[in-house]
């Protein structure tokens, strides 16, 4: 049923289609279509406008109309089915291509030997905007990274079904850990998948019940619970647990614990 709310409102005339808005909105909710911005359904707008700041020409405003309501659940099934359909064209792109005479780059991950083509997933990136842009998925070490960390990496955005999860290594990191550590990709996230959040701030049942759907459905190889030293952080680490247990476990745990200036304790 609609009702009168906020949500975006572009005004084509002012859109350029440079596609920053589609980077910017976590659900899916605009793509560029004949050159300009569109909102792909009302019910994925949630209407707080994080994409309007990006947008270089002032086309995107906040507006309030007649809609459908925001539906999250919807809006994050939409990403993961598009993300997915974007890796299958990168993966066919890449066994398809002829890398040899066309100079693209290559990286070697140490422990398979598997070769990955980072054009590959730079295509991804740019056809999905960004959502899945720096994972390269390849078979026999999923999870493989050329740089960062896979977008989105706050757990309540992340579908328990996205692609980059399947049989990875994963690092369930307190919100605070990586600001404290100067070198927190180097030690702790190197070819595996962060995903983030904060006991302290967000509801506990809700990020259990997310990390239980991703345990079962994604049936990851390894975890590592990543807390700060300060006790609040501790239910981090108690409701990973218990998603663990709810899922049946069967895969590689442990727990990490930073101090304030960035050191495991």
């Amino acid at each position: 049923m609609k009702s009168k709310r906020a949500i975006l409102h572009i005004d084509e005339a002012l859109c350029n289609g440079c596609g920053q808005c589609v980077l910017d909105c976590a659900e899916g909710a605009i793509q560029i279509v004949d050159g300009k911005a569109k909102i792909v359904s009302d019910s994925f707008c949630d209407g707080l406008g994080a994409c309007i700041g990006g947008c270089p020409t002032g086309a995107l405003t906040i507006t309030e109309r007649e809609a459908v309501p925001f539906d999250e659940a919807a809006a994050m099934a939409h990403v993961a089915k598009e993300r997915e359909r974007h890796w299958r064209e990168a993966d066919a792109e890449e066994k398809g291509c002829g890398c040899a005479g066309h100079g693209h780059e290559h990286h070697k991950h140490g422990e398979c030997g598997h070769e990955h083509h980072a054009h590959a997933g730079k295509h991804a990136g740019a056809a999905l905007g960004g959502i899945a842009a720096v994972p390269q998925r390849h078979g026999g070490c999923p999870g493989v990274q050329a740089q960062g960390a896979p977008w989105p990496v706050k757990l309540r955005l992340i579908p328990p079904d996205a692609p980059f999860l399947k049989g990875a290594d994963l690092v369930i990191a307190a919100d605070c850990a990586a600001p404290v550590s100067k070198d927190f990709f180097e030690k702790f996230a190197d070819g595996r998948i962060v995903l983030i959040g904060c006991p302290k701030f967000e509801d506990n049942g809700a990020l259990k019940d997310k990390l239980e759907a991703i345990f079962r459905t994604a049936k990851p190889r390894s975890c590592t619970v990543l807390r700060m030293e300060v006790p609040c952080c501790g239910g981090l680490v108690r409701v990973a647990k218990e998603a663990y247990e709810a899922a049946g476990g069967g895969f590689f745990w442990r727990e990490l614990v930073l101090s304030r200036k960035g050191e495991v304790v």
